[in-house]
């Protein structure tokens, strides 16, 4: 269980609750280091140093009616395992929830944007993950943001540092804006009355910072700017998720995880 949460009706998710934890270990597509199973593991786990007070919003993490839903147990069948996650994500948001995914590969949160249907879809991220495919997989994590502008109508990318020829071409449409990482200190998101969905890929955080994920890419964002970020969005947010979390560092990728999932649920609450 998620440090701080209580255990979630799954039966009813999100039943009595503002937030719910949901594991999607899903590791099937990663593509260079395996590992992202163990991902919602090892953010419950290291969650455990945390204090419960907050001391920027005055809030206690345990008094924010977080419930933890635990995993939903991935198998190979991508498709119906998202179909399967999207139900689970539609249920907490019929209640009222919002919902907090600790995944697994990035494709879980194809599932959870289908669910939610949000006006602009916002991941921080070393990749543009603008792909059709990769390696014949239309559903691989480098496919995400495509995904994700079949439902959003916009789609803003924090911290992109890498992508094919092809998906720099595609984030030059009017419908993606690339925030490099040179740029991100000085960015501040302008939503208006439109409702955002909040992923953070792990590896949008410079390697140095988060080592243990499936493909790090150098020069990217300091924890403090992955935090602004968090901060900025999460006013706006109707679901976030935290992905592509492995166990191959000592703690340093899952704790900066499970830092900015805390961060989200504190500054949604108090600011949203």
């Amino acid at each position: 269980m998620f440090p701080g949460a209580s255990t979630a009706d799954e039966s009813n998710p999100g039943a009595d609750a503002d937030y719910v934890v949901v594991g999607a270990p899903l590791d099937v597509s990663t593509s260079f280091q395996p590992g992202t199973r163990f991902g919602p593991g090892e953010l419950r786990t290291y969650a455990a140093t945390f204090e419960d007070y907050h001391h920027r919003t005055g809030t206690h993490f345990s008094a924010l009616s977080v419930t933890d839903y635990g995993d939903v147990r991935a198998w190979n069948d991508v498709p119906a395992y998202l179909e399967y996650l999207n139900g689970v994500v539609t249920d907490i948001s019929w209640n009222d929830a919002t919902p907090l995914l600790v995944g697994g590969e990035h494709t879980v949160t194809v599932a959870a944007v289908r669910a939610l249907n949000p006006d602009v879809f916002v991941a921080l991220d070393a990749h543009l993950d603008l792909r059709a495919s990769l390696d014949g997989d239309p559903l691989s994590h480098s496919t995400v943001t495509r995904h994700a502008l079949d439902v959003a109508d916009e789609a803003i990318i924090v911290g992109a540092r890498a992508g094919s020829e092809e998906e720099w071409e595609r984030a030059a449409d009017s419908d993606v804006t690339v925030i490099e990482p040179s740029a991100v200190a000085d960015w501040t998101p302008a939503f208006g009355d439109a409702d955002a969905y909040l992923s953070v890929d792990i590896d949008a955080a410079d390697p140095g910072y988060a080592p243990g994920t499936g493909t790090p890419e150098p020069f990217g964002m300091s924890p403090r700017e992955l935090r602004a970020a968090v901060r900025a969005v999460a006013p706006h947010a109707v679901g976030f998720d935290v992905v592509e979390v492995n166990d191959r560092d000592d703690g340093q990728a899952p704790t900066l995880g499970a830092k900015l999932l805390r961060e989200f649920v504190h500054t949604h609450h108090a600011d949203g």
